[in-house]
């Protein structure tokens, strides 16, 4: 036993330990102030490590305070390290990283104002006045107490989900409805389409703090799978987005909701598709087999979705297109090859007077779809609609920051709650302005 202490303190064995202990401190050091940087800065090339950069954000920037305290102690298990000069280096980096992230959470605070701000603009300084008073009563100023603290609970007092409807032939073709326990009236529908890059992704991952809290405040939320690329190609997954549409339109009032009321949401490719649908109503094109269903919607509310798949104002340099990811997997082939194909799917061909009202909502950081085209899709889509157009550019926000509960995510919902909201008072209110002029 003697021979063993012996040798934990040998000069050479503790001096081993202090050079790897202070390579470690170093080395954390250095790739949480990294960490840190990826959720202040957007980091757009090389594009290749566009993926990396987005995970690396996304938990950094929605979590700031729970890095600030893991980073703390991991500094503090290899406080050992800082006897010698790299290990001070890598301290150092933990406190600069440190007042970076308390920079993080100083902007996520910006949320609720920048989204308030937005929604004034494109709908009016007083656009809350026209929701009727049980609506304005349920809307949140803040989040619920506790609410990042549990990322993955979503609350569904209330509310009943049926899963796996059908709504079409193809294997993908299902659906889930979530409403409430009880109604005496024809709820609005919120149609829910997921992202994942056209590739991958499903209807219970995702939309999930949205769609449980419109459930259980007098919505009917609805989430759509559809057929994936590559087996399937543009334009499968929009015709699978017009069937679901369809499906609504027919048998929504079964589960007690409004078919002549239906808002479109959907994140990244998600957000794609929904903006598409949106503004290609009715084309017999999209709707094979249907062409005589309504396809209209009320409004629309993607999430940082393309809007260009042909890079026309060449915001993206030639080596960050997105030409040879889509003629790889979901296109079926490239742009020189089906170049009204890529025009087509892009929703920014498609901008029109007839517009429903839209609620764009892109992340400033996003490194997969740039908030430079997503401005320039809202800024064309206002100039040409006779409905309202609202883009909320969300400070210090990544891709996919509302996939599950934080404070950014909480302030979305918030946002799609009470653009909803008036839009279907505006619905409402319709009939009686017809009325009126009659």
């Amino acid at each position: 036993m003697l021979r063993v202490v012996q040798l934990v303190e040998h000069p050479q064995i503790v001096g081993t330990v202090d050079v790897v202990t202070a390579w470690l401190l170093l080395i954390l050091g250095l790739l949480s102030l990294l960490a840190t940087a990826s959720a202040l800065f957007r980091f757009r090339r090389p594009a290749q490590a566009g993926f990396f950069v987005m995970m690396t954000s996304w938990w950094t920037g929605e979590y700031p305070l729970f890095h600030i305290g893991l980073q703390a102690v991991i500094a503090a298990l290899l406080i050992g390290g800082a006897d010698r000069g790299i290990g001070q280096v890598g301290l150092a980096a933990y406190a600069i990283s440190w007042v970076g992230l308390i920079v993080v959470r100083v902007v996520q605070n910006r949320a609720r104002p920048t989204a308030e701000a937005a929604l004034a603009t494109g709908l009016g300084d007083r656009y809350l006045d026209e929701l009727p008073p049980e609506r304005r009563a349920v809307l949140r100023s803040r989040p619920e107490r506790g609410l990042v603290l549990r990322p993955w609970h979503f609350d569904r007092t209330g509310v009943v989900v049926t899963r796996n409807i059908a709504y079409g032939d193809a294997r993908r073709n299902v659906l889930d409805v979530y409403r409430p326990e009880a109604s005496d009236r024809p709820l609005p529908v919120v149609l829910q389409v997921h992202g994942g890059a056209w590739m991958v992704g499903h209807k219970a991952q995702q939309a999930q703090p949205l769609l449980s809290r419109l459930a259980r405040n007098g919505y009917v939320g609805v989430s759509i799978n559809y057929r994936l690329a590559p087996k399937s190609r543009f334009p499968a997954q929009l015709l699978d987005v017009k069937r679901a549409i369809a499906w609504v339109r027919e048998h929504i009032a079964e589960y007690g909701g409004d078919p002549d009321l239906i808002i479109l949401t959907g994140g990244s490719a998600g957000g794609h598709l929904v903006s598409l649908a949106a503004l290609t109503p009715n084309d017999p094109e999209y709707q094979p087999g249907f062409e005589s269903i309504d396809t209209t919607v009320a409004g629309c509310m993607p999430f940082y979705g393309p809007s260009d798949f042909t890079n026309r104002f060449g915001i993206r340099g030639p080596t960050s297109t997105m030409e040879m990811f889509l003629k790889r997997t979901v296109m079926p082939g490239s742009m020189k090859e089906f170049p009204e194909l890529y025009h087509s799917m892009s929703p920014i061909e498609h901008v029109r007077a007839d517009a429903p009202p839209f609620l764009i909502i892109q992340g400033s950081l996003d490194v997969l779809v740039w908030r430079e085209e997503t401005k320039l899709f809202a800024e064309q889509l206002a100039d040409v609609s006779g409905n309202p157009v609202v883009y909320w550019e969300v400070p210090g926000a990544q891709h996919a920051f509302d996939f599950f509960n934080s404070q950014r995510s909480a302030v979305a919902v918030d946002t799609c709650e009470r653009f909803a909201g008036w839009v279907v008072a505006r619905a409402a209110a319709r009939p009686a302005e017809r009325t009126q002029n009659e």
